[in-house]
Parts: C-alpha cells; structure tokens; sequence
C-alpha cells in the first residue's frame, strides 16, 4: 500500500508541476473558465475567487456550486462553493469553499470577503483566506492563512480595469511534523487585466498574470450574447497554451455555464457552474 501511495502522489506532482505548481489558488467558476479565467473584470458571485472588488457591484443574494474533472481525472477534480451577500449600507460580504484532490492528496481553501463601492466607478475587495494542504497515508497536512486584496475601476464608458494580488502576505504552509526549511511557500500571484463592452452582446475581456516565481501568463476571451437567455464564450492564455470554449444559460435567476479547456500536453478538462440569485426579477 505504501509503495502504491508514493506511486500516485509521485504522479500527481508530477502533473501539477506540468499545469503550474501546487498550491496555487486553483479557478473555479463556469463562466469564467469558459474566456480562460480572464476574469479580474467580471462582476458576479465567482469575484469571491477572481477579484473580490467584483462582488461590490452585485444587488441580490447569490449562491453558486462548480466542479471540473481536470484531465479528465476524478483524482484531480476540482469541487467549489460560492456565497454572496449584499447589504443596504454596509457593502458586499462573500464566503468560498474549494477542495483539489482525493483522500490522498487534497487541497482546501476557505475565504471571508468584503467588498465595497466608493462612487460609481470605484470598488475594493479584500479576503483572508485559510489554505489546507493534506497528504495521506501519515504524510501529514499543512496550513495558514492567506490575504487577498483587489480594484476594479472604469476608466471610461464600457471599458473597466481590474487587478488582484492573490497571498499578500507571502504564507508559507507551516506544518508541526517538518522543520522549517521544508516547508513551502504559497505563491504570490499578481493579475492586471481590462474588459470592454462594444455592445450588450459583445464583451471582450484580457489580462496578465504573473506568479513572482514564473514566467507570466497572458489570456483573454470573448462572450458573445447569442440570444435572450444564451451565451457563447471563447477563450485563450498562454505559458502553457490553452484553448477554452464555453455556454451560458440565464433562466430566470438561475444561471448554468459549461465549459472545456485544452491543455497542450495534458488534454481536456470539462467544467460546470450553477448560480442562483434570490432576488433577481
């Protein structure tokens, strides 16, 4: 049994250093994945993850569910809750759940955010987040705590500006069985990116991620409103080279986005969302 375990967490590290190194702060969000999560812009429960500032702008309660099979792989899904919850005067608070892995090798993250408007172009978001890493047959598990801060601005009609810095404080993931010049580091992940409405059917968004320890990643997507209640989006990003398409239906409230991604090496991964709004009309 030993044997087998550091089999398969010897592959899932090599496959998490093939798709960026772990511990990172893993996408989740249907309509985001579908434009390659170029998404610091966007406005709505899934800001929880991509900028908390997003959540600013929201009126109604919002609650989401995702889940993606990354590769093709149960062992490297990823499962994801969102939560929303504006108020009359004091802002916007949001609350994320997200599990990567299996019994063996998993992931967590849970997030507390807030989220404010000054004026109405103007919105910040902040986040303090608990990390969770556990490896299993008596590897042990790691943890601490994580900040996140994030703006969005529009700059002129249609066009808006976003940026996140994703473990302010550079954590590290502490751990009572290791010394200390084990343990690692979270990454430190900065994102800089611009949308632009040219019409109520067509948004084209862009931006540049940059981890402080790799090489920087630029993505950028297309949503393109088909219908009343339907939507078609397009996505690309780089270092390593994906493609990612997707579909958005809005039923009244209830809002189900499918996408897929394809990693260059790795190959596909399908991703799904579902979002309720309480009080949308």
């Amino acid at each position: 049994m030993k044997i087998k375990s550091i089999f398969i967490l010897s592959f899932l590290s090599i496959l998490s250093f093939m798709a960026r190194a772990g511990n990172e702060n893993f996408a989740f969000g249907g309509r985001e994945a579908g434009v390659s999560n170029a998404s610091v812009c966007f406005s709505d429960v899934w800001a929880v993850h991509y900028n908390q500032a997003g959540l600013a702008s929201l009126t109604s309660m919002s609650a989401g569910v995702y889940y993606d099979n990354r590769f093709m792989l149960p062992n490297l899904s990823m499962k994801a809750f969102a939560f929303a919850l504006p108020t009359k005067n004091l802002g916007v608070f949001g609350l994320s759940v997200g599990y990567y892995g299996y019994s063996l090798y998993n992931e967590q993250k849970i997030g507390l955010a807030y989220a404010r408007s000054f004026g109405k172009k103007f919105s910040v978001g902040v986040q303090l987040d608990y990390l969770g890493l556990n490896l299993g047959e008596d590897y042990g598990s790691k943890n601490n705590f994580a900040a996140e801060v994030g703006i969005q601005y529009e700059v002129i009609k249609n066009l808006k500006m976003g940026a996140h810095i994703y473990n302010l404080n550079r954590a590290i993931l502490n751990t009572a069985t290791e010394s200390d010049i084990n343990n690692e580091r979270v990454p430190t992940i900065m994102k800089l990116g611009l949308s632009y409405n040219f019409s109520e059917k067509v948004l084209v968004c862009a931006e540049t991620e940059k981890d402080v320890e790799l090489s920087p990643i630029f993505k950028a997507g297309l949503e393109y409103h088909m219908i009343k209640m339907m939507y078609l989006r397009l996505g690309v990003s780089t270092n390593p080279s994906k493609n990612s398409f997707g579909l958005g239906l809005d039923l009244k409230g209830v809002k189900f986005d499918f996408a897929f991604s394809r990693h260059e090496v790795l190959g596909w991964s399908p991703m799904v969302s579902l979002v309720y709004d309480f009080h949308k009309k």
